[in-house]
């Protein structure tokens, strides 16, 4: 009987969650952005948005080619989600900092969202004090740039930019493709201009909200939604702790990859998991999506890593999207830099040994991939 009590409370829980409407931090956010917002808190009973950096751009031996997919060729299914990257474009630059044209990206996003896909996209914006790029963490820039910083034209020249590609993303009917943005993303790491090894919980906060307000006030962007993404954490407290406040987040999310010898221990999966509870507590408690913004083990060297390792942390948390990062492809060399498996004969020992693991993950019916996704109807 009390079994019987908790999945009933289970599925009343589900039921009021699909029925409730969940506002976007943009009060002004366009339609269909508002209904995916909603239609992703629907799809979370469904499974997980799967995603790859940069999928239909460029993999092992191949760049540019209409219509082909890391991921479509490894399984024979497009992804669910597509991300891209805006480093560089603050520039005036004709490629980003991974060498993708931005014309091109543009019609790559608009090809991932005709597919039904969600789109994603990040910005390492370079250092606006020392010039060199997004690792640099000379030159207190968070502080130049918010208002009253030295270099807080700039920075608004710099947005002024970002809202010009965003507002060049319309779809066939001429209405604006919704994006998941997700700025001064790892910040509690130690390796990019505004991580919290050189700025402030307050400067975080006053960057953000500028940045938000600026590009729906003053550039009218009304079709995005903005995704806060810590790397590591190990309580709500630490998660939350450069959090802008409910009214500027959309998205709860994170990142984190697989480093060192994954055979001879469960570092990962056991701190995946842990992280996972924290953050689907928190995103309940303040009615935002969660998400698994970023993962990967470079190369994949331990060839059950999807299973054994990034499903088995996953296990039955439900979060909206996990998002692999990119194959180095033709971008940097002969893909010595890659996270998705493949099939292609361009791998030097021959066939990726990792293919029928992650093959097992597509099968599996955890995880959404672009049929789907399609069948979801996400922006209806």
């Amino acid at each position: 009987m009390k079994r019987l009590l908790l999945i009933g409370i289970f599925f009343l829980q589900i039921n009021q969650m699909m029925c409730q409407v969940f506002q976007t931090a943009n009060k002004k956010a366009s339609s269909k952005t508002v209904k995916l917002f909603n239609n992703l808190f629907k799809a979370l009973p469904e499974g997980i948005l799967f995603g790859h950096q940069d999928d239909l751009a460029y993999g092992l031996g191949w760049e540019y080619i209409p219509g082909k997919s890391v991921v479509q060729d490894a399984v024979g299914e497009y992804p669910a989600m597509y991300g891209w990257e805006l480093g560089d474009l603050e520039l005036d630059a004709v490629f980003n900092l991974d060498s993708v044209p931005f014309n091109k990206m543009k019609e790559f996003i608009k090809e991932g969202y005709e597919k039904g896909g969600v789109i994603t996209i990040s910005w390492h914006a370079n250092n606006p004090v020392t010039g060199k790029n997004a690792w640099d963490i000379g030159g207190n820039a968070v502080g130049a740039i918010i208002p009253g910083g030295e270099k807080h034209a700039l920075y608004k020249s710099w947005l002024d930019k970002v809202a010009n590609f965003m507002l060049d993303l319309k779809n066939a009917n001429g209405e604006y493709i919704p994006v998941i943005f997700r700025p001064f993303h790892e910040f509690t790491g130690n390796w990019f201009w505004w991580c919290q090894n050189v700025c402030s919980p307050e400067e975080y906060k006053a960057l953000w909200k500028f940045t938000f307000d600026y590009l729906t006030n003053v550039k009218q962007v009304h079709h995005l939604l903005y995704a806060y993404n810590p790397e590591k954490f190990e309580t709500e407290s630490g998660y939350m702790q450069y959090y802008p406040g409910d009214e500027y987040v959309d998205i709860m999310s994170f990142d984190f990859y697989q480093y060192g010898d994954p055979s001879n221990n469960n570092d990962f999966e056991n701190t995946l998991d842990k992280r996972l509870s924290i953050l689907t507590e928190v995103a309940r408690k303040h009615k935002k999506l969660p998400a698994f913004a970023e993962t990967g083990f470079m190369n994949i060297p331990y060839p059950e890593w999807f299973t054994k390792k990034l499903m088995k942390g996953i296990g039955n948390h439900q979060i909206s999207y996990l998002h692999l990062w990119r194959d180095g492809g033709l971008v940097n060399g002969t893909g010595k830099y890659r996270f998705a498996p493949s099939q292609d004969h361009f791998i030097p020992v021959g066939r990726d040994p990792s293919f029928m693991d992650f093959y097992k993950l597509y099968i599996s019916n955890k995880f959404i991939f672009e049929k789907k996704a399609r069948d979801l109807k996400l922006y209806q």
